[in-house]
């Protein structure tokens, strides 16, 4: 845990805890005489850091709180003795602790040399402190290098020792460290249960590993302070309210200094276009902590208005701004460990703490390329509450841990025994497993058919479902409901988050209300029709409703070839003629939900009558139901078929048999396509004219039958200033479900890409 310290500490052993030590104090004569002398023991506490002196604060004061058994030395070095990190073994002195040597052993440099020679001077100062104390048990606590040599200068001086925090996994050159002083020491005191068996797999002895849990939990679990909002106020300022503020604490990645980084960098643009109030904490001591500073300093955070810079808070303070945070965020055991008791979201970044237990409050950005990423796990988390977590101690780990150094013989030898048990995996929540599994309800009501699809965040359709749609409003209404239930509950199975559901259908609708204003005539008794409320009151998931020109344009911009333009419109060529309309990256939806009926554009005063109920429309010539009518009249005439063809009886004339009789040569066919496409292209010309778009994407099923004629028509008609327009066919196999997905998907994650 990388945070200031000063506790108060003795408050956690009154009450409950005095009994507790009653009834030890009776046992003592006992393990003293088991002992064999008859003397007290001598226990060398040594703190290195800020970080540190939270878990080894509590078993200080327990030991102090026992003169009659215990003798406590204290060591203080490392980074408690600089000034440019506060000087924090004031704190140390404050809590009335009595500290016996003071060892300067930091070579100033802040990168890899400056780490390992900082090793090397503890390693030539320490062996005449521990000559002189001459301490029966050293307590070594985590994973820093000052640790590794605090650890091995008393392994080769036959110290016995006592590590806190071993069989723990995070990320970087720490887990090696920490492991490192596991095989040195000589018992064990785990946080958690994997930990313990982690200890187990690397052949550590059971009988000397305690599963005590985490000590700072013991003052964690009992803090209660109701005059917090004057802490936050101090911190953050008077206009901060709780749960509105945020918590930013990084350190630098040793194994990948560069990487580290730049992932602060992407975590600082975030955090400025979040645009909340934010406590940062400066980095630890670690290569590369002077130039995440730099980089704190480029981009003005010490005096940016929604900024707080601060090199250490007191962690009483500290534990009240984690408590009542809107979010905290970086790479520090704080998150992903003490922040879990407080049930406050909490924003894991990179592999600092890849392996570490978390509660379901930490959410992991593994990598961030950019930081869309980093700012979405913000929408994600920030003012959430999660349940509070003990995964890392249940508030009783210091009476412990005291229980377990009476128990220690110091007449067994120092050798170690050995065992190969199994170990058990822990899996933990991830950013990426999230935005996979991230999903919609789709649905498509067509004239024809009812589909229903789950489709993930990347566009994927994991399942289908479809249905002949019914006649009457009750049986269509009724079977959407059973369509959703069902998939909803497949969801569950395919391990996919439903995060609401998406209507695409045809005709005119109001998407703020969820209401369908007017439908084709494919599609009867389904006007003004509400479709969110019941959808949304049965299966209690936001609901998203849009007409099916308008999905498909929803389609593209997120998962075809519209994404990232500014300006685009679709056409969707299937048994009508649809359209959307994207103007500066935003749908058009027009005053009356009524633009882009770009299938009633008129190109031709005399043409044929329109299901709109005017002449000359697009949909007269080009849609699937006005190819049906001329095959229609062709099959009547016997001008429909050609060698290679044939009509069941039964069989309905369809487009599908225009456009194969065309491809086979006849000439008729031919020129009903040809004229069709002429019509569609003069509606994309004038597209072009009015609306000027960078790119025109066909969609349907008849889109490639038109795709050459249509781009001939432009360079016949249209304007030299629009010409170079490109007119491309979509290559989205299902651009309705995508598009009602999408709705969804966009909204939902507060992303539009």
């Amino acid at each position: 845990m990388e945070i200031s310290v000063y506790p108060h500490w003795k408050l956690c052993f009154q009450g409950p805890h005095e009994l507790y030590f009653n009834n030890l104090s009776k046992q003592k004569k006992q393990v003293m005489e088991k002992n064999g002398n008859n003397r007290k023991l001598r226990v060398c506490v040594a703190t290195c850091n800020r970080a540190d002196y939270s878990k080894l604060a509590p078993i200080m004061f327990g030991i102090k709180m026992e003169p009659e058994f215990f003798e406590l030395d204290v060591v203080v070095l490392g980074s408690h003795l600089i000034d440019d990190y506060g000087n924090t073994y004031r704190m140390i002195e404050q809590d009335d602790f009595d500290i016996n040597t003071r060892l300067h052993t930091i070579v100033r440099g802040e990168d890899e040399a400056a780490m390992v020679e900082s090793v090397g001077l503890a390693l030539v100062k320490l062996p005449d402190v521990l000559n002189r104390l001459k301490p029966d048990i050293m307590i070594v606590h985590g994973d820093r290098f000052d640790a590794l040599a605090l650890a091995t200068s008393a392994a080769l001086m036959n110290i016995r020792i006592l590590h806190i925090e071993g069989g723990e996994v995070s990320g970087t050159i720490d887990d090696s460290i920490r492991h490192a002083i596991t095989k040195l020491a000589h018992y064990h005191v785990c946080c958690t249960r994997s930990a313990e068996q982690h200890l187990i797999s690397m052949c550590e002895d059971h009988d000397r590993i305690l599963l005590a849990g985490c000590p700072s939990y013991d003052k964690l679990l009992s803090a209660k302070n109701k005059d917090y909002m004057s802490i936050i106020r101090m911190w953050l300022g008077d206009d901060v309210k709780s749960k509105d503020y945020i918590v930013a604490l990084q350190h630098p990645v040793t194994t990948d200094i560069k990487h580290s980084i730049k992932m602060f960098e992407l975590t600082l643009d975030a955090l400025i276009s979040f645009n909340k109030r934010t406590l940062v904490l400066f980095p630890n001591i670690d290569a590369g902590s002077k130039e995440m500073v730099r980089v704190m300093r480029k981009k003005g955070i010490e005096h940016h208005p929604n900024f707080r810079a601060v090199k250490h808070v007191p962690f009483d303070q500290f534990i009240q701004l984690v408590a009542h945070a809107g979010c905290m965020i970086g790479n520090s055991s704080c998150g992903v460990r003490e922040v879990g008791a407080f049930g406050t979201p909490v924003i894991n970044l990179g592999t600092r703490q890849i392996g570490r237990e978390t509660g379901e409050n930490v959410l992991h950005v593994r990598d961030a390329d950019t930081q869309d990423k980093i700012l979405q796990a913000l929408h994600l988390q920030f003012g959430k509450q999660y349940p509070c977590s003990k995964i890392y101690g249940d508030g009783n780990a210091v009476p412990r841990i005291l229980k377990f150094l009476k128990s220690i013989d110091l007449q067994e030898p120092l050798q170690k025994k050995f065992c190969f048990p199994p170990v058990k995996e822990n899996i933990s929540q991830d950013i990426d497993h999230i935005l996979e599994t991230l999903s919609a309800l789709a649905v498509d009501l067509g004239g024809t058919n009812l589909r229903v699809a789950i489709v993930s965040m990347k566009g994927e359709i994991v399942k289908k479902y479809t249905q002949f749609i019914p006649k009457t409003y009750e049986e269509r209404i009724n079977l959407i409901l059973q369509m959703c239930v069902e998939a909803a509950a497949e969801a569950v199975k395919l391990n996919c988050r439903i995060l609401g559901v998406g209507i695409s259908t045809g005709g005119r609708v109001n998407p703020r209300e969820g209401i369908v204003l007017h439908s084709t005539k494919l599609i009867q008794e389904w006007n003004s029709v509400d479709l969110r409320t019941p959808l949304s009151d049965t299966l209690h998931l936001p609901v998203w409703v849009d007409n099916d020109g308008n999905c498909a344009a929803l389609a593209e911009r997120k998962f075809g070839q519209g994404k990232g333009l500014e300006n685009f419109v679709t056409l969707i060529t299937g048994t009508g003629i649809g359209g959307g309309i994207i103007h500066q990256h935003e749908l058009i939806h027009g005053s009356s939900f009524c633009a882009a009926e770009l299938g009633h554009l008129v190109v031709s005063l005399d043409g044929p009558d329109c299901s709109c109920g005017s002449h000359g429309c697009i949909e007269a010539y080009a849609s699937g139901m006005a190819l049906q009518r001329e095959a229609k009249k062709l099959h009547d005439e016997d001008l429909l078929l050609v060698e290679g063809m044939s009509v069941l009886k039964d069989e309905a004339v369809s487009a599908v048999h225009l456009i194969q009789a065309a491809k086979l040569g006849n000439a008729k066919a031919q020129s009903i396509l040809r004229t069709a496409g002429t019509a569609l292209g003069l509606g994309v010309v004038n597209i072009l004219h009015t609306i000027n778009p960078s790119l025109v994407i066909l969609s349907g099923v008849l889109a490639s039958h038109y795709i050459h004629i249509v781009k001939d028509v432009i360079r016949q008609q249209a304007l030299s200033s629009v010409q170079d327009v490109d007119v491309v066919v979509s290559d989205l196999v299902d651009p309705a479900l995508l598009g009602a997905a999408s709705m969804v998907l966009d909204y939902t994650t507060r992303r539009i890409c």
